[in-house]
Parts: structure tokens; C-alpha cells; sequence
């Protein structure tokens, strides 16, 4: 295992990046994270939207400076594609790529399109990433209290090849030696609250597909579907919906804050010795070598491209299945008793997300 290099502000050269114009394309969950921290670290920078639609307006309404994502890329230094993944390449291709200049910087927050080829930019323009690691809205919640998120750095070189720190001549973890791309990635993630944490090296390829699996496997489709058997499982016993929810949802937040905060050790010293014991002769029935094997079927979907393939076609042929697994998610009974137990009982410290705001 390699050794882990941090980058933090005090390794970052954090005034680059405000001698740069940035256009940030895009206003969801990271348009409006990443573009409102950067505004407020003073640095220069414009929203590439739709003019009048619901994006602009929101940006707008922020006291934003917004552009049609044509002038936003002609006026700009860096270029921070930040609409969502099935979309950029068609944005890329009628209103980005054309307008592109020599010596500009085409960011991304996620390797998906470059990795995949669905994005193939030019070779006089740098190919760089910053990756958040954490939703937009995080990003802009824990900016304002003077925190950050982690992040992740990565270049491309004028060939599309991508560059990893064991590659550079330099050696691993010397990207702030190194100049030009790296150096302002950095910058940018520093002025994105990210420096006030910690940034790390990586490359297209690797954020790309670990990012995936980790989505698929644990964060999103693992844990989704692990709540909704477990709430099924009980509910189908004959348990109360409610309690079925405060035990297999509410109080997950509190054993991943454990872990979020030190690590698995700390959540077994602050949990019983019951519910300890319980995960480790229960748990590795749950979760078995069978459940692993079908976790590397989804990791070589992910790397030989075919789940990429899959959805893109997807959504070019009208996102129907989509759709529909989103319908029937949201119908879930799951919802309906967890936002009715939301909104009788008062915890937390209000939400993140206001959809007509942000």
C-alpha cells in the first residue's frame, strides 16, 4: 500500500485560482455547493445555464452572475462541467466543445465521461478533476461553518492519457511541485472549503470506478436495499411500520456517525456488548461470500464499461425503466411512514435541501 500523501491549504498555492475565470455549468446539488463557496472565497466566477429556466433563476435569486453555457465556456478560464453524467456528453458536444479555446481547463467532479470515452476533449485543453467527496449540498453547509469536505485531485495529460502520482516523474504526492493542472486543482479544491480537510491525489480511472461501485454496492443500492429488506422483513412479522423504521432506519445515522467519527472500533466501544456480539455472529450471515461474489459481478460491470453502456442507453432511450423504479422507490411504505415520523417528531438541525432554493 502506497503512502498517503494530504494536501492542505497551507500546501496550496490558494490564490491561484482567483487569477482564473471560472464558469461553473450547471446550478444542482454541486453547481450550487461548489459555486457558491467559490464566490465566497473571491474568486470570479459565472453560472452556464439555460437562460430563464428554473436553474437560472434559482442562481439568480443568489444574486448570481449567469450566462448561456456557450458565452460562459467563451469567457472562461476553467470550465467546471457540473450537470448531471447522461447529460454532459450531448451539453459537451453542441454547446461546450465548440466554444473551447486553446489553454482553457475542462474540469469535472466525476470521471464518469472522460473515463468512458463519452467525452473525448481536445489537446490543447488540459483535462482536470475535482471531486468533493460528499454531496453539493454538504459542500455548501459545512463551507459556511468554516469546515470542509474531502476531496479528490486528477489530471489528464494533452493526450487524454490519464496520469496517476506514481506516474508523474515527480513520484507520488508531489503534486503541488508539479505545475500548471494539478497546481490549480488543488487551488480550486481549497477554495471549495476542501484544503480545511484534506485532498488527495487519484486518477479518472480509479475515482470513476470505485466511486461507482461504492455507490452500487454500499452507499446507495447496498444500503437502500439492506433498510428495505429489513423493514419488509419485520413489518411482514407482524411489527409496528413505526418501530420497524426507528430500528432499521433512524438509527442508522447514529452507528455511521460512530463510524464516520472513529472508525468501526469506536461504534463496537460506544454500542452494547449485545448488539456487538450480534454483529459478529449475525452480520456475516446477512452479508455473505455469496453477496461478495455478486459485489465483484458489479465491479466488473463497472470496469469492462458495460454498466456504463447500460446507462447511457438508458436515458437516450427516454429513461423509462428508470422511471419506474424511481416511482415504485417512492412508494415505498418505507416513505410514507418515515416522512410521517419526520414531521411529528423534532430532531437534527432542520435540512439541507430546500428544492425550490437550491
Amino acid at each position: 500500500m502506497s503512502e498517503l500523501k494530504i494536501y492542505l491549504d497551507k500546501d496550496i498555492d490558494t490564490e491561484l485560482i482567483k487569477t482564473k475565470k471560472i464558469a461553473i455549468i450547471g446550478f444542482g446539488s454541486q453547481g450550487y455547493g461548489q459555486g457558491m463557496n467559490l464566490v465566497d472565497s473571491g474568486c470570479n466566477v459565472v453560472f452556464g445555464l439555460r437562460q430563464g429556466g428554473k436553474s437560472d433563476i434559482k442562481a439568480r435569486d443568489y444574486g448570481l452572475k449567469t450566462m448561456s453555457i456557450s458565452d460562459a465556456v467563451k469567457w472562461a478560464d476553467i470550465v467546471q462541467i457540473l450537470i448531471p453524467d447522461e447529460v454532459q456528453a450531448k451539453v459537451y458536444k453542441e454547446e461546450i466543445e465548440p466554444n473551447l479555446h486553446e489553454g482553457q481547463y475542462l474540469m469535472f467532479s466525476h470521471g464518469f465521461n472522460i473515463h468512458y470515452g463519452f467525452i473525448k476533449a481536445p489537446e490543447s485543453v488540459k483535462v482536470i478533476m475535482v471531486a468533493p467527496k460528499a454531496p453539493g449540498h454538504t459542500v455548501r453547509s459545512e463551507y459556511v461553518v468554516g469546515k470542509g469536505v474531502p476531496a479528490l485531485v486528477a489530471v489528464y495529460d494533452a493526450n487524454n492519457l490519464d496520469i496517476s502520482p506514481q506516474s508523474s516523474p515527480q513520484g507520488e504526492g508531489e503534486c503541488a511541485e508539479r505545475e500548471g493542472a494539478c497546481a490549480l486543482a488543488l487551488s480550486y479544491a481549497a477554495a471549495i472549503g476542501s484544503g480545511r480537510t484534506g485532498i488527495i491525489e487519484t486518477t479518472f480511472k480509479e475515482e470513476t470506478e470505485t466511486d461507482l461501485f461504492g455507490e452500487q454496492a454500499v452507499l446507495c443500492g447496498g444500503c437502500d436495499t439492506l433498510i428495505k429488506t429489513a423493514f419488509e422483513t419485520l413489518v411482514e412479522a407482524g411489527y409496528s411500520p413505526y418501530m420497524a423504521y426507528f430500528e432499521v432506519c433512524h438509527e442508522l445515522k447514529l452507528i455511521v456517525d460512530l463510524i464516520y467519527e472513529g472508525g468501526i472500533e469506536d461504534m463496537h466501544y460506544s454500542v452494547s456488548n449485545n448488539a456487538e456480539y450480534g454483529d459478529y455472529t449475525r452480520g456475516g450471515r446477512v452479508i455473505d461470500s455469496e453477496t461478495k461474489q455478486r459485489m465483484k459481478k458489479i465491479l466488473s460491470e463497472i470496469q469492462d464499461g458495460s454498466y456504463a453502456k447500460e446507462f447511457m442507453n438508458e436515458f437516450t432511450s427516454g429513461g423509462n425503466k428508470f422511471k419506474e423504479l424511481r416511482k415504485a422507490s417512492e412508494g415505498h411504505l418505507i416513505e410514507k411512514v418515515g416522512s410521517e415520523i419526520r414531521s411529528s417528531f423534532q430532531w437534527g438541525k432542520g435540512k439541507l435541501i430546500d428544492k425550490n432554493k437550491n
